[in-house]
Parts: C-alpha cells; sequence; structure tokens
C-alpha cells in the first residue's frame, strides 16, 4: 500500500514561495541572460556586427558600458545593499525582470503546486507520476506565458541597447515604462505581446521538462540517501535542491532554446511587420545559419541556467519549509 502526505497548508503559501524564488533566480542569473539576449539578437541578423563568442560578448560590455556606467541613485538603489557590479545590472533596465520573474515564479510554483494537487485527489504521491506532473507543469507555464511576454519584450529592448559603437544603432529607451509607452503608441496594446506565441510555447515545453527533470532527481536523490548516517538534514536537502534545480534548468533550456531565439528576434526587431509565427523564424535562422544558429547564446544559458535554478530551487524550498508546506 502506498503511503501518502495530505497537503494541508493554504495554498497562497506557493505562491508566495515561489515569489521569494523568482527573486533569486534573478539576482543570479541576470548577467548571462543579457549576454544570451545580445548574442541572439546580433549573431542571428543578416547583416551587423557580431560576436565571437559570449567571452568576447562579455568583454564588449565590459569595454563600451563599463563597469558602472550609470551613477544614478535610482539606477542603482535595487542592488546598493548587495554590492553586485552594476553594469550588469542597471537598475532600470533589470527592473521588468525582477517584476516579471517574481511574478512568474510565484505563479509556476502555486499554478503547478494547485493543479498537481487536484489532479491527484488531494494527495501528494511520494512518487512523481508523468501524467500528472506533465500536464501540471505544462499548465503552470501556458499561464504564466501571458505575464513573461510583456515583461520579456521590455527586458529584451533594454539588454540590447547599450553604448558599442559597433553595433547598429537602436531607438534609446530611458526605461522600461518608455519602452512600454513608445510600444503602445507605434503598435498598440497588443505590442507588448510580440512574441506571445514563441513565449507560451517554451514556457510550456519547458516547464514539463524542468518539473519532470526536478521532481524524479528531487524523490530519486532523497530515497537514495533516506537511510543514510548523514546528521546535518538540512545541508543535504540544499545539496538535492541544488543538483535537482540546477539540472532541471540545464533540461529546460537544452529542450527549447531554439523558440527562446525566435523569441528574441521577434522581440526585438525593429521591423514590427516581421512574421511573428517563431517556426517561420527558425526557418530563416535555419537558411543562414544552419541548426547551429538555433543553439545561439547556448554557452551563456547552460552556464546561467545551472547556478539560477540552482537558486531558486533551494529558496523555493527553504521559504515553503519556514512556511510550514507539507511536501511528499
Amino acid at each position: 500500500m502506498v503511503k501518502v502526505k495530505v497537503e494541508t497548508s493554504s495554498g497562497y503559501k506557493h505562491y508566495v514561495a515561489g515569489l521569494v524564488s523568482g527573486v533569486s533566480m534573478v539576482i543570479v542569473g541576470h548577467p548571462f541572460d543579457t549576454v544570451k539576449v545580445k548574442l541572439q539578437k546580433h549573431n542571428t541578423d543578416a547583416h551587423g556586427f557580431k560576436y565571437t563568442s559570449g567571452f568576447h560578448c562579455t568583454t564588449r560590455i565590459l569595454k563600451t558600458q563599463g563597469v558602472c556606467p550609470s551613477t544614478s541613485s535610482s539606477n542603482v538603489a535595487l542592488y546598493i545593499s548587495i554590492s553586485i557590479v552594476e553594469w550588469f545590472f542597471p537598475g532600470k533596465r533589470t527592473l521588468p525582470s525582477f517584476v516579471g520573474m517574481a511574478i512568474e515564479s510565484s505563479l509556476v510554483f502555486g499554478i503547478y503546486s494547485q493543479t498537481k494537487q487536484a489532479l491527484q485527489g488531494g494527495d501528494f504521491n511520494r512518487k512523481p507520476e508523468p501524467h500528472i506532473v506533465v500536464p501540471s507543469a505544462a499548465f503552470a507555464g501556458s499561464i504564466i506565458s501571458f505575464v513573461l511576454c510583456p515583461s520579456e519584450l521590455l527586458k529584451c529592448g533594454m539588454q540590447i541597447q547599450g553604448t558599442d559603437s559597433l553595433v547598429p544603432a537602436y531607438r534609446k529607451y530611458s526605461g522600461p515604462l518608455n519602452c512600454a509607452i513608445e510600444t503602445v503608441k507605434t503598435e498598440g496594446v497588443k505590442g507588448l505581446f510580440r512574441g506571445g506565441v514563441a513565449t507560451l510555447s517554451r514556457e510550456a515545453i519547458g516547464n514539463a521538462v524542468f518539473f519532470s527533470t526536478y521532481e524524479y532527481l528531487r524523490h530519486s536523490l532523497h530515497l537514495q540517501f533516506k537511510d543514510s548516517s548523514f546528521d546535518h538534514k538540512n545541508l543535504l536537502d540544499v545539496g538535492i535542491g541544488i543538483v535537482s534545480g540546477g539540472l532541471g534548468g540545464i533540461a529546460f533550456w537544452s529542450a527549447v532554446l531554439p523558440l527562446d531565439v525566435a523569441k528574441t528576434i521577434i522581440q526585438t526587431s525593429p521591423d514590427i511587420n516581421l512574421s511573428k509565427n517563431p517556426f517561420k523564424i527558425l526557418k530563416s535562422i535555419y537558411r543562414r545559419s544552419g541548426i547551429r544558429g538555433y543553439y545561439t547564446g547556448l554557452g551563456p544559458t547552460v552556464s546561467r541556467a545551472f547556478p539560477a535554478n540552482a537558486a531558486a530551487i533551494v529558496t523555493y524550498e527553504g521559504a515553503a519549509k519556514l512556511l510550514g508546506i507539507v511536501r511528499d
């Protein structure tokens, strides 16, 4: 007979734990994301400046934007308490990431947990089941895409701006609000959801892969160490969270990076008449660069995926424990 634990905690707690998790993910992963977006934008253009690698892109940012390109107190306020290098984290540019990722993470963990619980009839089975995990994660990913799409549109719009004189000149936005206003002026409100199909596809597929990997690794590792004599259980939980979350993040991006490349191109193109169909974009990338073009930005993406998702899972599980959420 399979033993189960009944989830008795309030549903809102999952959303709170997810919110904290999202903030930690941005703090750890935003520098890598900035490099990834620049690579995806410029290295897939038919003409213009190309970066030879993620390292080359990083050095160009440092050379042209400096270690601290803005000394405005309003720009550095978000990070002053933790002394993050400001060239990677200019406050106004990072705000969409903070807001979008915090809300996204809150929703994805909350919706996933509640959908999973509903499909299980209120019980958390000891062993993850594909017919429960996959649809729960895909549903959560589909819902959050409506939050992520506009926030990533603003984030990408700010990230591709820089002072690199070798990069074609783009319209400069003073901040995400200005970017949103100008987008609405030229394209209407629907312009904020440019790249929506690519975002939804990426999140539905990616989260199904992420949660499947995370749940199965977490379950297997806990079973493996269940009878061990290791005294520091909290440290063991952190280690399992790092491994399961980090590898889950790598699995996510390995599965959906081509869709992310297409999304970046759609969201950053100055041509508002460019096709919004991600598969047509991928077809044009293939004609220019082959399969390799689908994985533009792979280096910084994978480099970001493990630490950012490990931090997110460790933070989520730590917050869940403090909030008294019953886990299987």
